[in-house]
């Protein structure tokens, strides 16, 4: 943003009373942009810890574990070989453990 540095400066009273007027100004435009919003249409789309379930339906594919993944022995989740920072004594664990 371009500095006019040749414009005449103002005291502090019009620059406090100039922002004053802008604070005003931008409350009334926040309250303007507000969108009201009905709290059972948002409540009715958070399902409940104990909610029955059974009738939904899972569209995930699960596929098995490959030969060049490992499960690592700290977090439990399926890596590949890459991420592989340590292997002693048979106990695998992935770099996201290791740090």
């Amino acid at each position: 943003m371009a500095t006019d540095y040749d414009a005449p400066r103002k005291t502090e009273e019009e620059q406090s009373e100039d922002s004053i007027e802008e604070l005003k100004a931008r409350r009334h435009e926040k309250n303007s942009g507000k969108v009201d919003e009905d709290e059972t249409e948002a409540a009715e789309s958070f399902e409940l810890p104990g909610a029955d379930l059974s009738h939904e339906e899972l569209a995930v594919q699960v596929v098995p574990k490959q030969v060049d993944e490992f499960t690592c022995s700290s977090c439990f989740l399926v890596h590949h070989r890459s991420q592989l920072a340590s292997e002693k004594k048979g106990v695998l664990i992935c770099r996201d453990c290791a740090d």
